[in-house]
């Protein structure tokens, strides 16, 4: 298969895509700097600030509902998803668990009419199988994928949307990327991704 020209839009999980080095050097602080924060439904910019470092699986859905024409704020998102269980708040500590899978898989099928399934123990090279019945797949890599030269700490732990792939490569977007060149239609051979790919993931199809 080869990698062609991408259709799906492109969002980070920040209103402003290019606050991931800031907020990679401060933390979820620098968040409220963000002059388009109300753009993503949040009431308040601490709503805000507290919600962006956790919404990687909602960018990865607000651009697969954009492919389809629609669109819908992060927050907005982020708050049904966990009217479903897929994100869990501790009010005690402020602190927020998920995306987890299972709950967003129902949310996606009653609230968007997504079918959806949770792929684990897949490998990297059983990627382009997923995505042949014309699927998304919203894969768990390291954050550290922004840095593909690098070993990754651990592998797993934050979202990309993969749109295509290849025996040899794959292409996704990343909601967490630094710069424009490993935000949108980032193409990456499949080895190379393989060393961040925690072998799990959920494929979505409209």
């Amino acid at each position: 298969m080869e990698i062609v020209d991408c259709k799906v839009p492109y969002f980070s999980q920040w209103e402003s895509p290019e606050m991931t080095l800031a907020v990679l050097s401060e933390g979820a602080s620098a968040l409220h700097r963000d002059p388009l924060w109300r753009d993503s439904g949040a009431e308040t910019i601490e709503e805000y600030a507290r919600w962006a470092v956790n919404v990687c699986g909602m960018a990865c859905l607000k651009m697969i509902l954009a492919a389809r024409g629609e669109l819908h704020p992060i927050l907005s998102l982020a708050r049904s998803c966990t009217g479903y269980g897929g994100y869990v708040i501790n009010e005690a500590d402020a602190s927020i668990k998920g995306l987890i899978y299972a709950p967003f898989v129902t949310f996606v099928r009653d609230r968007f009419g997504l079918a959806a399934e949770t792929l684990t123990n897949i490998p990297a090279a059983g990627i382009p199988e997923v995505l042949s019945e014309g699927r998304f797949f919203i894969a768990s890599v390291s954050s550290a994928i922004r840095w593909p030269d690098r070993e990754p700490p651990s592998k797993g732990g934050h979202l990309v949307l993969v749109t295509a792939a290849s025996r040899e490569s794959v292409r996704f977007h990343n909601p967490s990327g630094h710069d424009r060149e490993n935000q949108a239609d980032v193409v990456m051979p499949l080895a190379t991704f393989d060393r961040f790919f925690a072998n799990r993931g959920i494929a979505v199809s409209f």
